[in-house]
């Protein structure tokens, strides 16, 4: 397989992303408290965890990363499998290059053969059409398509568009798409703003993408040949938490992603009202420092404490862990006053 520029950069991100992988994300869930009760009456066997969206049996799934090169094909295999053992939905990195370079697809179809039962998430940039959309889902045979809008990302590129027109392509591929139409925040989060023109474009699904995981504004800054302006860019959007706030009166059925680092990460954002919740950094962190069956091990120790966290807060489904009393950090409190935005 020959590398062209575009496969260099994909292994670009996968190193940076890597770098500057944080333990301790900045995702916001350090400023949400889920009040104890020391009287659950539940049972861990009494709680059902699968959500109301699509035929998923879980409320967590390994969300997009890469594909394009040699290296990050490798890496696509080793996701597959881990998805196909623990039975967990994936999306892939974005195909873009792939239709560009016919040469590059097998890097993306190893998802599909890792995985031949799952359920796959194509992925293309918000500028693709809807033919291109079409032919990215075919591609993996998929049953979702994320369409993704990074704004920011491209702006710190190097090579990056500078067109962001963006809604009519968007709104163009989720009136021909034969799947569900997922558009997804790369990392910098979503404003109610936001989601009201999405849901008015007939868009069903959104990925709130927040701040606090991997950080594409850092990422390229570093791939520049010497430091820019951009890096005051690297704290830039709304955290996922402050983008959940954001979504508390949209009418979208919402998906958290962006810096998850631990099970209760994902009951927190399930309690402020995603219906799943996207992992992505975590895993390949795993998967690059300790390998595959490690990060097997890890997903799968997750979903045996998902049910066990319900159970201690007295939650037997995602509807009564909705009821479950929060308490907010002041900074949270006073974003979402200046927002005038609802409280969860």
């Amino acid at each position: 397989m020959t590398e062209s520029q575009q496969s260099h950069r994909k292994d670009e991100h996968v190193f940076l992303a890597e770098k500057y992988f944080q333990p301790q994300a900045q995702a916001g869930f350090d400023q949400v408290r889920l009040v104890h009760t020391p009287l659950p009456e539940t049972a861990v066997a009494q709680v059902a965890l699968a959500p109301a969206l699509f035929d998923w049996q879980w409320p967590f799934f390994i969300n997009a990363m890469t594909g394009g090169s040699t290296q990050t094909g490798a890496i696509n295999a080793s996701l597959g499998r881990i998805a196909h053992a623990c039975h967990l939905p994936l999306a892939s990195g974005s195909q873009s290059v792939a239709l560009r370079e016919p040469d590059l697809i097998p890097t993306f179809t190893a998802l599909r053969q890792a995985d031949p039962d799952g359920f796959i998430l194509a992925n293309v940039g918000a500028g693709a059409t809807w033919q291109q959309a079409q032919t990215a889902v075919a591609m993996l045979d998929a049953n979702a398509l994320q369409i993704h809008v990074n704004a920011i990302q491209e702006a710190v590129m190097p090579e990056g568009d500078r067109d962001f027109r963006w809604l009519d392509a968007i709104a163009a591929i989720a009136a021909h798409s034969d799947v569900p139409v997922i558009v997804k925040e790369v990392g910098n989060g979503m404003s109610k703003e936001a989601l009201a023109q999405l849901a008015q474009i007939g868009v069903a699904y959104v990925d709130l993408g927040g701040r606090g995981g991997t950080n594409f504004a850092q990422i390229e800054n570093a791939r520049r040949a010497e430091p820019t302006a951009w890096s005051a860019l690297a704290d830039f959007g709304q955290s996922t938490v402050e983008s959940l706030l954001e979504a508390q009166d949209s009418t979208l059925t919402v998906i958290a992603t962006g810096g998850v680092r631990a099970p209760l990460d994902i009951v927190k954002a399930l309690r402020l009202g995603a219906s799943a919740v996207g992992i992505s950094g975590q895993v390949l962190h795993w998967l690059i420092q300790e390998g595959e069956a490690f990060a097997q091990a890890q997903l799968a120790a997750w979903q045996a404490a998902l049910p066990v966290l319900f159970a201690a807060l007295g939650a037997s489904d995602l509807a009564s862990l909705r009821q479950v009393p929060v308490v907010l950090a002041p900074s949270l409190l006073n974003y979402a006053n200046q927002r005038q935005l609802k409280l969860p």
